[in-house]
């Protein structure tokens, strides 16, 4: 038998006008849907839905109730395929109305019947709150009043007055406190009825697709549209192994992806991607307006003396708002990784098999991919700030998809050691990541001089300040080990201002490193056990009617 080739239609929003030709009476044709795929942005994400159903000939106009709410009508596209030709008209979106329950006749007469009950109650509490207020009337009556002429009774009289008065009083309360009871459980149960025939309103989204056939055919249509409660954040496990004599050290960097969504629909046994597209900063650049120079205008005076944030210190505005084990020695399970897809301008991870995530689910992190790398190996130091000794992997990154800024958990010789930030590095560029302090390299800084004064021939003319370090690095390693060594040479932003490195500073190999004025290193190669020196000076010069500070720089 010849098989018939499918026949894919497609269409989007801004091409319908010409296909609005329906007519109006066309049949609808009930459907649901599900989704089949998802790839999440940094900002959003785009889902997939799968609709398939017997298509009649004609027109008709598919009625699917399931959509979530959060979706952006704008970015509704349809595409299907079917064994017949078949076209896809207007699509249309609108909350479904708010339709009373089909059991309201059942709930009205259970809710009267119950609110019945309720009054009948009532009046019971009322007849025991009648007994026993007789009752305590009749226990304040005289005890001469027991008598046929008024004469008092014996005391054992008394006592069986009194037990009968008690009996009658502890009889009414009881039955109270069960209709008390009985009318709370009524309450509670007329109130779940109530919430029952309210009318709910809408939580999904009706989607109504005109369609016509040519004849009638089973057809698959894949809906695909835009939400924004969804993001995906990058996060790395850094593993580095330092190696011994004989192994070189080696670096595992994996990557992962933390997804989380809230768009109201569950993501069930889904093909999921993560995509480095921004989808929210819109498709152009920003416009400039002109920038005007002009003398500040003169305050206004502010009603009832408070003032606004802007206008506030930074110490009176209010705050910003707030983004281990040892690994066992046995064999660890691989996990799935993703398929890397790199473009031109993006890059898209293809997660294996299917996931699932609900709505507000919570985050859930997969790993995408994950690189072995040969990094170098180097300690860092800026005893200016703290003497410790940090050790630092280096490398050049190599892949093409870019690493992303994120936290990196940091590992090292198996032992978690702490958190990192990534910084973003594109194919080729350098990256850093630091693994925590090296207690074997001992690095103390000292200062040897610290003179403030006076300088001029006869007439002191200005100030200085002039002073003067030693730092002193010690590689307790048995192997050679890389060591940079950073400090801080004042920069001046007035020519008033003098600064000047003093001849006495062993030559550093670095200046305005990585940028930053006035951040000097001293790299070198430290030999195992070896014991280097570093000495540092400097003088600053300004004139004697001023004062100056030294404040960090940004």
């Amino acid at each position: 038998m010849p098989t018939i080739a499918n026949i894919l239609a497609t269409t989007s929003l801004v091409a319908l006008a010409g296909l609005a030709a329906m007519p109006a009476q066309a049949a609808e044709l009930a459907a649901t849907s599900a989704v089949d795929a998802v790839t999440v942005y940094p900002d959003g994400a785009s889902v997939t839905r799968l609709i398939t159903l017997d298509l009649p000939s004609g027109d008709s106009t598919l009625v699917a109730k399931d959509f979530p709410l959060t979706l952006d009508p704008s970015s509704l596209r349809v595409e299907g395929e079917a064994g017949a030709k078949f076209t896809i008209g207007a699509i249309d979106t609108r909350p479904p109305r708010a339709a009373p329950p089909v059991n309201l006749p059942e709930l009205d007469k259970r809710i009267e019947a119950l609110k019945d009950e309720r009054a009948n109650l009532g009046g019971a509490i009322n007849a025991a709150t009648a007994r026993r207020k007789f009752a305590e009337r009749f226990a304040e009556s005289s005890p001469a009043g027991l008598g046929e002429k008024g004469e008092a009774r014996p005391l054992a009289e008394w006592r069986a007055a009194f037990a009968a008065v008690a009996e009658e009083v502890a009889s009414a309360d009881a039955a109270i406190r069960d209709a008390e009871r009985k009318q709370r459980d009524i309450d509670r149960e007329i109130a779940r009825l109530e919430s029952d025939r309210a009318t709910k309103p809408p939580n999904k989204l009706e989607v109504r697709i005109d369609l016509a056939a040519a004849t009638a055919a089973k057809a698959t249509l894949r809906v695909t549209y835009a939400v924004r409660q969804a993001r995906w954040a990058p996060l790395y496990d850094a593993r580095l192994d330092t190696g011994t004599k004989d192994r070189k050290p080696g670096l595992e960097l994996v990557r992962r992806a933390e997804i989380t969504q809230t768009t109201g629909e569950d993501w069930s046994n889904v093909a999921l991607a993560v995509s480095t597209v921004r989808t929210a900063r819109g498709g152009s650049a920003p416009e400039l307006n002109s920038l005007i120079v002009q003398y500040p205008q003169p305050p206004r005076p502010l009603v009832g003396g408070a003032l606004s944030d802007a206008a506030k210190p930074r110490s009176m505005q209010a705050p910003m708002p707030a983004p281990m084990a040892a690994e066992s020695v046995a064999r660890r399970a691989d996990e799935q990784e993703a398929a890397v897809e790199v473009g031109g301008f993006q890059v898209t991870f293809r997660i294996p098999g299917r996931v699932s995530l609900g709505a507000s689910e919570g985050a859930k992190s997969l790993r995408v991919s994950t690189a072995t790398i040969a990094p170098d190996l180097a300690v860092r130091s800026a005893p200016v700030r703290d003497p410790s000794a940090f050790l630092e992997a280096r490398f050049v990154q190599g892949e093409d998809a870019p690493l992303l800024p994120g936290r990196v958990s940091i590992y090292r010789d198996g032992v978690f050691v702490g958190r990192g930030q990534m910084a973003s590095a594109a194919k080729g560029e350098p990256v850093r990541l630091g693994f925590g302090a090296d207690d074997k390299i001992k690095i103390e800084r000292t200062v040897v001089k610290r003179n403030e004064g006076s300088a001029g021939l006869i007439v002191t003319t200005s100030k200085t300040d002039e002073r003067s370090f030693k730092t002193t690095v010690r590689n307790g390693h048995d192997f050679p080990i890389r060591i940079a060594v950073e400090d801080q040479l004042p920069v001046s932003e007035n020519e008033e201002i003098q600064v000047e490195m003093l001849p006495s500073t062993t030559p550093p190999t670095a200046t305005n490193l990585r940028e930053r004025r006035g951040v000097l290193e001293w790299a070198f190669e430290a030999k195992p056990g070896e014991v280097k020196d570093i000495a540092f000076a400097w003088r600053v010069r300004w004139p004697k009617d001023k004062g100056v500070v030294m404040t960090p720089g940004g």
